[in-house]
């Protein structure tokens, strides 16, 4: 019966994080002609009613003012950084050089979960930690291969994406859901908005559409990333999120004649490796009392893939593991 829940839950992360990776491909295509700017203010502008929508279930009673407002704002302020910088490394990067530095996010988690949680990490996890981060000098070849700004953007939003995670687990028991998920969606509207004249570029009906189907596509994603965890343990789950690092290279070759090279492959590996390594050890009894990386649900959090696990809770779908 377990193996059976597990099949399922790993069918339907394998499913969430296909649609990521065509979601993915839709902003490398619309970033050749908009700037991220642009692209992230449309396609948050048309999340948020649908987002709106799912969030009126949330039925626990409570104000929009959040219990914590520093917290809550500097989480914003990363999510907004998120958000921008890996919509610009899409646009920027081939695709199977962009997941390799975001997948480095389960390592910065771990490090960051020491000084803002308390986390506790032994040996064999700092020793993931450096391996992975080797996996990712593999990737960029500092001194070897032409250093871009997409290949700085990526790693900044890896990082401040796992920062915008550690906030969540630091504060997510206190502040309501719909606080959590609103507010980086309105600083993502807000500060886009006021940034759009600068890089405005007229919008054509078709790629309206296609951002559209981004906000449609981010959501079905971590939709399906609830079910996922509902039906299976995390520790199943959230190793599937490194197959997009194989739609990356179909989409790459297919759609953008891009090719993977070699070094590219093996930092990928190593990166992945190590983020498996820690998913596992969080998931071993008595290693971790926080479990950052588990509880993190695996996709990078933009205005367009709201974070699975208080998008569950504001739904009243409650994975096994559900803790935000």
């Amino acid at each position: 019966m377990q193996a059976k829940s597990n099949g399922k839950g790993a069918a339907l992360g394998l499913t969430s994080m296909a649609i990521f990776a065509t979601h993915d491909v839709i902003i490398k295509h619309l970033g050749q002609t908009y700037s991220p700017v642009e692209i992230v203010f449309f396609a948050a502008l048309l999340s948020f009613p649908l987002l709106s929508i799912i969030l009126l279930n949330d039925k626990r009673e409570g104000s929009l003012r959040p219990i914590h407002p520093g917290w809550v704002a500097l989480r914003v302020a990363c999510t907004v950084v998120t958000g921008l910088c890996a919509f610009y490394a899409f646009s920027t990067l081939p695709l199977a050089q962009v997941y390799p530095l975001l997948f480095a996010m389960p390592l910065l988690i771990t490090v960051l979960s020491i000084p803002f949680l308390g986390e506790k990490v032994g040996i064999h996890r700092w020793a993931a930690v450096i391996v992975g981060l080797i996996g990712v000098v593999i990737v960029v070849r500092p001194g070897q291969a032409d250093l871009q700004l997409g290949h700085f953007a990526a790693m900044t939003a890896a990082v401040c994406g796992a920062m915008a995670s550690i906030i969540v687990r630091k504060i997510g028991g206190e502040e309501r859901s719909v606080v959590l998920l609103l507010s980086p969606l309105l600083g993502n509207v807000l500060v886009m908005g006021a940034s759009l004249p600068f890089v405005w570029v007229p919008l054509q009906l078709p790629d309206l559409g296609l951002l559209a189907v981004i906000a449609v596509f981010g959501l079905t994603g971590s939709f399906l990333q609830i079910l996922a965890y509902r039906a299976g343990e995390a520790a199943i789950v959230a190793p599937m999120q490194y197959s997009q690092i194989l739609w990356a290279i179909f989409y790459g070759w297919v759609i953008f004649k891009e090719r993977v090279d070699a070094p590219t492959l093996i930092g990928a590996g190593v990166v992945i490796f190590s983020g498996l390594y820690i998913v596992f050890r969080e998931a071993r009894a008595n290693v971790s009392q926080y479990q950052p990386v588990l509880r993190t649900r695996g996709r990078t959090e933009t205005a367009t893939a709201p974070r699975a696990s208080l998008l569950g809770r504001a739904m009243g779908l409650r994975g096994r593991n559900a803790r935000s």
